[in-house]
């Protein structure tokens, strides 16, 4: 059993670093922008509105911000000083051993396809309502899973087709991709700013906590879904050019933004219409329409389009590199892992990452998926937060570009926020997640174990 729990070296020497350092800060703070800004502005905002929270949603993202604040912290701390594409796996395997990092690889990789999966039918909604809006109908069977009456959802699957070639053809071109989007996007928001903010009704605020405290963080455990992307950012570690000091820049620096932008767009969508209303697939652009400006709901119609392909493009992104990460340690087959020289990105992950998620988003029903994410999401959060605090003891001495500050009180809080939000996650929930584990078990002692990189080398 020792071997479970033998730790992977720092800057490991037999790593594979044939990944092409291009990415500068602004590219990860892009980078981070583009998987948060998302379904959390475009959708689920409303929805948590109606349904969970009431006008003190703005409570809720405000609670989720500080949550993810003590673990990007952490983040930061440990992308500086370990790196690697694996983010919190990686890390993991340092601070926990190889059992705990191939379970925690196991539920990311299970966030990142279920996260680009989910993303990708919210995406096909939003073109699909578009396209009507334009006159152009496309064939229900063909915008339906077969759970729901139809033959496959077929945007989505075109999406993830065309964001597979881009991931393929090499990290810079997906950046400047993802730049170029989330600059729309950014512009798209502000245009909902303008408006609603000359559009603000009091009233409408009156009943702050409709569904009292615990609907404010029934709200953050629903919504921490939109807060999901900025780990993404510490997957490129091996594509940074400066990762020691860019990484923090990147992780902290989009995580702020992000939650400024979340607290402003929350108040104004429940002060410009009542939260009882909000309960729609595209609740912003919804709300633009019932105050009267249809020209800058289409605007955000296309803005959420948009949106939601950056957030697809660097979950996706993040899947591969961590599947990279663990196939490298041979808990998953080692030549499903080869970087392509000439790409110098790894195009058997993405290709085959891309089919299972193709399958998911065109054929299976997300109701519950975003719950689900969540689980992984602050499970993962947990760990590195408790990895900082054990690290700092077990290895003091360890060069730290980047320290979190008041250690070990902010990793710690980290973990109660984190611990707190996953007790207001549903039944279903945590049993559909255990089942998760119970099969990822299965897999590590039937295969993992018997061909880890680490273990075969402490053998012989």
């Amino acid at each position: 059993m020792t071997n479970l729990f033998r730790k992977k070296p720092i800057n490991d020497p037999e790593e594979d670093h044939s990944l092409r350092r291009c990415l500068t800060a602004s590219d990860l703070i892009f980078l981070g922008i583009g998987a948060i800004i998302g379904a959390g502005v475009f959708v689920l905002t409303g929805i948590a509105a109606a349904t969970e929270a009431g006008p003190a949603i703005t409570i809720s993202y405000i609670i989720c911000g500080f949550a993810c604040l003590f673990s990007a912290l952490a983040y930061a701390e440990l992308a500086a000083c370990i790196g690697g594409a694996g983010s919190a796996y990686t890390y993991s395997y340092v601070t926990f051993g190889e059992l705990i990092a191939w379970i925690i690889g196991w539920v990311l990789l299970l966030e990142y396809t279920m996260g680009a999966s989910t993303v990708a039918i919210g995406w096909s909604g939003y073109v699909i309502d578009l396209l009507k809006s334009l006159d152009v109908n496309l064939p229900e069977p063909l915008t339906k899973n077969p759970f729901d009456g139809g033959i496959i959802n077929l945007p989505s699957v075109i999406i993830i087709v065309f964001l597979t070639s881009i991931l393929c053809i090499g990290v810079k071109e997906s950046a400047r991709i993802n730049n170029l989007i989330v600059s729309i996007k950014l512009l798209t928001i502000a245009v909902f700013i303008i408006v609603a903010s000359q559009n603000v009704n009091p009233n409408n605020w009156n009943h702050f906590f409709p569904f009292g405290w615990k609907g404010v963080m029934n709200g953050a455990a629903l919504v921490f879904f939109a807060y999901i992307g900025f780990d993404a950012v510490s997957t490129a570690a091996e594509e940074t050019i400066n990762p020691n000091r860019d990484l923090p820049i990147g992780i902290m620096t989009s995580l702020g933004i992000c939650t400024v932008i979340y607290i402003i767009v929350s108040a104004l969508l429940t002060g410009i219409v009542p939260y009882t209303e909000l309960n729609v697939p595209s609740p912003v652009a919804n709300a633009l329409l019932q105050i009267g400006h249809p020209f800058a709901a289409g605007i955000i119609a296309a803005g959420a389009v948009a949106g939601l392909t950056t957030v697809i493009l660097v979950m996706f992104f993040g899947l591969s590199r961590i599947c990279l990460a663990i196939s490298r340690d041979r808990l998953l087959p080692a030549k499903w892992g080869r970087v392509n020289m000439q790409t110098h990105t790894p195009i058997r992950i993405i290709l085959s990452a891309g089919i299972v998620i193709t399958l998911i988003s065109g054929f299976v029903p997300m109701d519950k998926a975003a719950e689900l994410v969540n689980m992984g999401t602050l499970l993962a959060f947990t760990l590195v937060s408790g990895g900082v605090i054990l690290l700092r003891k077990t290895q003091p001495d360890l060069r730290r570009p980047f320290r979190l500050p008041w250690n070990p009180v902010v990793p710690t809080l980290g973990m109660i926020f984190c611990i707190y939000l996953m007790t207001h996650l549903a039944k279903i929930t945590w049993i559909s997640f255990t089942i998760w584990l119970i099969v990822g078990l299965v897999i590590y002692f039937s295969f993992g174990k018997k061909h880890s990189l680490l273990n075969n080398q402490t053998n012989h």
